[in-house]
């Protein structure tokens, strides 16, 4: 599985970045044998479908040093695992309900030295920390996600500081219309960044 397609879109990364995207795959394999987190045919096209699908939010925002950022239904830790790696400075909470892909999460951070990453089972709203950042990944419909996380955000209402990040694909106009109106919201299509097909109504949300 060829992880140099991350190299191509992200040449700043460091020999360090670069061995630990390396890592994922067989990290992630060897997991997936043991637990389902990512479907078997995702597998083939790992890099690009979970990795470089990740970073897109790295392409659209910069995370800063000492920014705390939550990824809200992480599953197997996508967004999460690979923005910790490209923000070595960043600290992240990586939140899901279900015990076996929080153990997998916490397993691969582990092997991969991340000691900027937390992971925790728990639902989202008993988490009582505010956040500057809060990612997630077609967990739910966007006024959903706006609904649980609007008390999580130290600011809200300024795109600079923050606010949600989404990835979201497909129609997203009804749900984008069904936001609360409190929230301002700016939508940019990830083949700004990437021309592979997959990517195509595949967007990055940000509700801020």
């Amino acid at each position: 599985m060829d992880h140099t397609i991350i190299k191509k879109y992200f040449p700043e990364l460091t020999e360090n970045q670069m061995m630990q995207y390396q890592s994922l795959f067989p990290l992630y394999e060897d997991w997936n044998s043991k637990i389902n987190v990512i479907s078997r045919k995702d597998m083939d096209s790992f890099y690009e479908h979970h990795v470089l699908h990740s970073l897109a939010i790295a392409k659209y925002f910069t995370l800063l040093p000492g920014m705390k950022v939550m990824d809200v239904g992480t599953g197997g830790g996508f967004p999460g695992i690979p923005l910790a790696i490209m923000f070595p400075q960043t600290d992240f909470l990586l939140v899901d309900s279900i015990g076996k892909k929080i153990k997998v999460v916490q397993a691969v951070a582990e092997s991969l030295g991340l000691t900027n990453v937390v992971a925790v089972q728990d639902r989202v709203e008993n988490i009582k920390d505010k956040f500057d950042v809060i990612t997630s990944r077609a967990v739910t419909r966007l006024p959903e996600i706006a609904a649980w996380v609007s008390n999580k955000l130290r600011i809200h209402n300024d795109i600079e500081a923050g606010g949600i990040l989404y990835l979201k694909g497909g129609d997203i106009e009804q749900e984008l219309r069904d936001v609360p109106k409190n929230w301002k919201r700016k939508t940019t299509s990830i083949t700004k960044w990437y021309p592979e097909p997959y990517f195509v109504e595949k967007y990055v949300v940000h509700l801020y």
